[in-house]
């Protein structure tokens, strides 16, 4: 009896290399936290060595400086005042290249919309070069979200 327990406990002896490796892989793979990065893209000033926040923080400041002042010429013209938050929703790819994804409560802004999304694509093709996320050493895309507060009261 005890020779086939321990036959039954040893078969694992018998697993081929290639099928250990692709066991572990895979286990690794499970345990990886694919909704977040390990680095966040970073322009030129931003430090590379500072922890996730700061890093997050950085990529956040300079986008929403250089957008807020691409946006400062842009003419708002409403019947009546506008004092509302819209959301970029945009991307940057494994290579740095920033794209939109989706404007949110862009309803707002009405005929002016196209205008004004055109203005921010424009705005982000014009930004300095991003260096990706980085998952495990790996440049990976990842999506962000940042409000634009749009106020037309003189």
């Amino acid at each position: 009896m005890a020779t086939v327990l321990l036959g039954f406990v040893s078969c694992s002896i018998f697993e081929s290399k290639d099928k250990k490796t692709q066991r572990l892989v895979d286990e690794e793979l499970q345990q990886i936290d694919w909704n977040d990065v390990d680095n966040y893209p970073l322009f030129d000033n931003c430090d590379e060595t500072a922890i996730k926040v700061a890093q997050k923080s950085c990529f956040e400041q300079r986008i929403l400086a250089h957008l807020s002042h691409d946006l400062q010429v842009f003419k708002w013209e409403s019947e009546s005042d506008i004092d509302d938050v819209i959301f970029l929703d945009f991307m940057v790819d494994s290579t740095g290249d920033v794209a939109i994804i989706d404007i949110q409560n862009k309803e707002i802004l009405g005929e002016q919309m196209e205008q004004f999304s055109n203005k921010i694509g424009e705005s982000l093709k014009r930004l300095p070069h991003v260096e990706p996320a980085l998952k495990r050493g790996i440049p990976v895309r990842a999506k962000f979200r940042i409000p634009i507060f749009i106020n037309s009261k003189e």
